[in-house]
């Protein structure tokens, strides 16, 4: 019986989980088309490109974006049907505990949670190349950076500064770079202007002057043009946010060592977006067992009002994770707390939840 009573509530969630996903993903690709059909035509998107270049990788995206609030959703949805149903009474007067009764329950987050995982850092950072490829090309206009003052730091010991990119002809301007070891700066090369040569590999440095300290003498030296290898790509002064969601799991780990040592301002934006594709599966149980806790009564306003209080929470669990995370992004608090902190919470709210939960 309970293999059969398992077997049922998780045809019963991951069916309406996914019918749900997919529902909602058939009306966001219909807004999308006509939100975006003047520039498909007027740039004169192929029809393939737009179907399987941007349409078919947009699905998995909008299926991570919306799994959490949808499993919660799914979960209300059929278990607030069995509550008013009497189901729910029914089996726990076969003798099955309500602890037993969230197996199949947590078994199907734990399916949702694992593929959202997948989703979020495997799968989806390689479909997005082709997105995002579309899109600044057939969207989005051409992206110009318009950040000024950069500085990076190569490697220990070595930094560098640009004033300002410009990302169409790949030339920056006031250009230096400093190496400095324990007795303090003893290196630095500054140029009115670098070029990238994509056929060398190399920055082309225009007006360059370099001086090299040794002890109390100074070497000055002046060249008109000269090339440098640097360990600096064009695509580092105008890398956008929108990058990192091409970099799977160790690609975005690596570039986050990478961001740190450069001295990026970044590094927690990135920091966020990693902790929350580790987050997110768990994110998926919690409100599963609060759901199932909300649900599992039959109450006077049936599935209506258990839906609408499903949503409020579901809601207030999104707003109390953007919140954090911007405190995280523009303020001192750590990157792991802003995306943990909601998620323990609402977890404290789970296990009340399930301790007033008919039994």
């Amino acid at each position: 019986m309970i293999k059969k009573l398992d077997l049922y509530i998780i045809r019963k969630f991951l069916g309406t989980f996914f019918y749900a996903i997919a529902l909602i993903i058939i009306v966001v690709i219909i807004f999308d088309i006509s939100e975006k059909i003047d520039d498909f035509i007027e740039k004169k998107a192929p029809l393939h490109d737009i179907i399987f270049n941007y349409y078919l990788n947009f699905i998995p995206y909008f299926i991570n974006l919306f799994s959490p609030l949808f499993t919660f959703v799914a979960v209300i949805f059929f278990t607030s049907k069995m509550a008013s149903n009497t189901e729910v009474v029914a089996i726990l007067n076969a003798g099955v505990s309500f602890k037993r009764f969230l197996y199949p329950y947590i078994l199907s987050a734990v399916i949702i949670g694992l593929m959202t995982f997948y989703l979020a850092n495997f799968l989806i950072p390689n479909v997005n190349v082709h997105r995002l490829a579309f899109e600044k090309k057939y969207i989005k206009n051409n992206f110009k950076a318009s950040k000024t003052n950069y500085h990076l730091q190569l490697e220990k010991g070595t930094y560098v500064y640009l004033e300002g990119f410009d990302n169409f002809s790949n030339n920056g301007f006031r250009f230096s770079i400093e190496k400095i070891n324990e007795t303090g700066l003893f290196y630095k090369l500054t140029a009115e202007q670098i070029t990238w040569d994509s056929t060398s590999g190399k920055w082309h440095l225009l007006n360059c002057t370099i001086r090299t300290l040794d002890g109390t003498n100074e070497i000055y030296n002046r060249k008109d043009n000269m090339d440098l290898a640097m360990n600096i790509r064009p695509s580092d002064f105008t890398k956008e946010n929108a990058d990192v969601e091409t970099m799977d799991y160790t690609q975005l780990r690596k570039f986050i060592n990478q961001e740190k040592l450069r001295g990026s301002d970044r590094v927690k934006f990135y920091e966020v977006e990693k902790y929350q594709r580790i987050s997110y599966p768990f994110a998926t149980i919690v409100l599963t067992l609060i759901g199932v806790s909300l649900s599992s009564r039959k109450v006077r306003g049936g599935i209506g009002l258990n839906l609408a209080f499903g949503l409020a929470i579901t809601f207030s669990f999104i707003l109390f994770m953007k919140i954090s995370t911007v405190f995280a992004t523009y303020g001192n608090l750590p990157a792991y707390l802003s995306v943990w902190i909601p998620i323990i919470l609402f977890g404290l709210m789970a296990v009340q939840l399930i301790k007033k939960a008919p039994k």
